[in-house]
């Protein structure tokens, strides 16, 4: 049937494409604790990546174009009676076939119906995968099939101001033919620019198609039994990406590493760091987040320095620079196409600015997060002292850059003043506020509870900022001693980088034994009977300590207070600042103490933070929303502490937390959870994980170092 179809497509361009990348992975992952996901990876014929996935438990089939417009297609599929989704279609077996026709670039795949059962398929959605992702978190792929269609409120409200043409772009139109089965549906952006088309078939004499209401219902002729195959063909005439390749990315000595190596976890990865890689960005990930984000490209940045060529930060912090605020602010994500067009309308209908009408689909920036500013100084600083650079190459940055840079090092000294002038915690660099009067979580740690409704962050504020005023002084003499003029008033920001030395105080929590013992026996008996037993006996064989268990809490409330949350993020301080080897001892013993006492789960790795210190009102907030809760293990920073610990002399460490990582059978995820079965605790795929993940890909950096400095026989 497949061929059939490919003779009927006047093509100009038709190839075979082999999954790139394909999750779960036979002896990479464990496909239980996937849950019934599955998804496949693709290079279409420009050589944009594509993913297509497949979540079992919904029965949501999504296509994601991580192109010029990160666009996506998606419908759900169920059985017959419309309920059960478990199963209700499958990858085919064999490649995809790519090609272009017309300026438009098609991808064709199969997809198969176990047991020859009758299927229904709706709930289609073209446009923008931010739409899909809203559609995800607003649980819409629990409805009914012929629910009423997913439109975003912006668009309703911008088509009722409008009118007009608009009006029929809201929702995809469907049809179906008979003969050899076809059913088509396509959707224009809105305002008219771009298209997406989406073709399902198959074979007439072993099943039949009805459309109604919306709802795709595909019978088979005869009894269940063989599974019926359909044909799926996804179409676009967005603008496509230019992807950049591994010996454009990699050092050529890291390579070398990677080809001796002959593993084929590193060579998922690296495949995997190539799909996110175009000349236009580093992508985040794949699939939620295939556009710019200022700060996992910053961060990606200093971690893969030991393994990646010299010219990727500057390619890196160009990307970021051209993107600045006015102010001098990192943008944290781009808006394109049908997200553009969603915040243009939003914007349009709040100030009426008809301007905005002549290029709905004009790119927009977030600046909302707060530690991305501070990062790119740090990325500038590491590159600028790189010897290896030539100075040739440095001078032409600075005449292309040169004025972007120093816009935003003003901007950080500016935030850095009210502290470095006096040293209270109230004068620390705080989130901004929500229109609810929230303090809006402007770190990586960005649910709306991520910081435990603290205001001043411990990474923004121990971490990001002194690291970004030390390398303010190391650009200045690198400047100078090119024969540049230095930066503005850097006397002054030496001054402030003395006094943001010591902003770890603010943070430090110290609890007695007694004191442990009472909070912790506390959180436990909060948990349902099942997770009580499970932790009760993790304490019993746990080794008790006498001594005073420190600390930094995760953030600050409004009045300076610590908010006793433990966390991953001193990773990234001792990544980033030696320490002496007190304080260095005192940073990693959570990491290594049991949770709930600390952070290691044996069997799952690292808690990315442990509330047990804190309020029942903060258990009730990550008990909520779990994305950066104790529930979950974040894959960055099992990297990032991994890296530091690479360059200290700590291989019990090292070994104690990729063992707990590798037995979870998650360890390539963007990040994971655990569940209770039994009784028994088991790692499963966090929900809304990436597949290939940027910061999570920096595993790459952490293999090569950690072999690098194994000893030789």
């Amino acid at each position: 049937m497949l061929l059939a179809m490919l003779l009927a497509l006047q093509t100009a361009s038709i190839r075979e494409a082999p999954p790139v990348l394909q999750f779960p992975t036979s002896g990479l992952d464990d496909p239980a604790a996937y849950e019934g996901y599955t998804a496949r990876l693709y290079r279409d014929a420009r050589g944009n990546s594509v993913e297509i996935y497949i979540e079992g438990k919904t029965g949501r089939v999504v296509h994601v174009w991580a192109d010029g417009l990160n666009e996506s297609i998606g419908f759900t599929a169920r059985d017959s009676s419309g309920q059960d989704a478990t199963a209700a279609v499958a990858f085919g077996a064999g490649k995809a076939t790519v090609g272009t026709r017309g300026g438009r670039r098609w991808l064709l795949y199969s997809l198969m119906v176990p047991g020859g059962r009758s299927i229904r398929l709706g709930q289609f959605l073209l446009g923008s995968m931010r739409i899909e992702r809203d559609f995800g978190y607003a649980g819409r792929v629990h409805d009914p099939l012929d629910a009423p269609p997913f439109v975003p409120q912006e668009f309703t409200a911008l088509v009722d101001r409008l009118d007009g043409v608009y009006h029929k772009r809201l929702t995809p139109t469907i049809t179906a033919q008979p003969g050899p089965w076809r059913v088509s549906v396509s959707q224009p952006s809105l305002d008219g620019k771009n298209h997406l088309w989406l073709t399902i078939s198959g074979d007439s004499r072993r099943s039949r198609v009805t459309l109604q209401r919306g709802v795709v219902t595909v019978r088979p002729r005869a009894a269940a039994g063989e599974p019926l195959e359909l044909s799926v063909e996804i179409m676009t005439d967005g603008a496509p990406l230019t992807p950049l390749r591994r010996e454009q990315i990699f050092s050529s000595q890291f390579r070398r590493f990677a080809d001796s190596a002959k593993s084929p976890r590193l060579e998922r990865e690296i495949s995997g760091f190539e799909l996110l890689s175009s000349r236009q960005k580093l992508m985040a990930g794949l699939p939620t987040y295939a556009t710019y984000f200022g700060r996992d490209m910053l961060m990606t940045a200093l971690l893969m320095e030991p393994v990646w060529a010299d010219t990727m930060p500057e390619f890196v912090m160009g990307a970021a620079l051209a993107k600045l605020a006015p102010d001098g602010e990192v943008s944290h994500e781009e808006a394109l196409g049908g997200q553009a067009i969603r915040e243009n309308a939003a914007e349009f209908l709040k100030t009426g600015d008809s301007t905005l009408l002549r290029n709905l689909q004009a790119t927009r920036e977030n600046y909302w997060m707060v530690d991305d500013d501070f990062q790119l100084p740090v990325v500038a600083g590491h590159y600028f002292a790189n010897g290896s650079v030539p100075t040739a190459r440095k001078r032409a940055f600075v005449r292309r850059w040169g004025a972007a840079l120093r816009k935003n090092l003003a901007y950080v000294a500016q935030q850095a003043a009210p502290y470095a002038r006096e040293p209270v915690a109230t004068n620390l660099v705080s989130f901004k506020r929500d229109a609810d009067g929230w303090w809006h979580p402007g770190s990586w740690r960005d649910s709306r509870v991520g910081y435990a409704g603290g205001r001043f962050a411990f990474d923004v504020n121990v971490v990001w900022v002194p690291a970004a005023l030390r390398a303010i002084g190391t650009i200045d003499s690198a400047l100078r001693a090119m024969g540049e003029p230095g930066i503005e008033n850097a006397a002054d920001i030496a001054r402030a980088a003395d006094s943001w030395r010591g902003t770890g105080r603010h943070f430090m929590v110290a609890l007695a034994p007694a004191e442990v013992e009472t909070r912790v026996q506390a959180k436990i008996a909060s948990l349902p009977a099942v997770e009580r037993a499970h932790w009760d006996s993790v304490l019993t064989h746990m080794q008790s300590r006498a001594d005073t268990l420190r600390f930094p809490a995760v953030s600050l409330d409004s009045t300076g207070q610590p908010i006793p949350v433990m966390s991953t993020d001193p990773g990234m301080w001792l990544l980033l600042e030696r320490q002496d080897s007190a304080r260095e001892n005192e940073l990693l013993r959570p990491f290594l103490l049991p949770y709930p006492v600390g952070l290691f789960i044996d069997g799952v790795g690292l808690a990315v933070a442990n509330d047990a210190y804190a309020s029942p009102q903060v258990w009730d907030m990550f008990a909520r929303d779990l994305y950066h809760s104790p529930r979950v293990v974040w894959g960055r920073e099992v990297n990032v502490l991994l890296a530091a610990l690479a360059t200290r002399n700590r291989p019990g460490a090292v070994d104690s937390v990729r063992s707990a990582v590798a037995r979870s059978g998650l360890q390539y995820a963007e990040l994971w959870s655990y569940k209770f079965d039994g009784g028994a605790l088991r790692p499963v795929r966090y929900g809304s994980s990436s597949d290939v993940q940027l910061w999570t890909l920096t595993d790459l950096a952490v293999q090569y170092l950690l072999n690098s400095r194994r000893p030789t026989q």
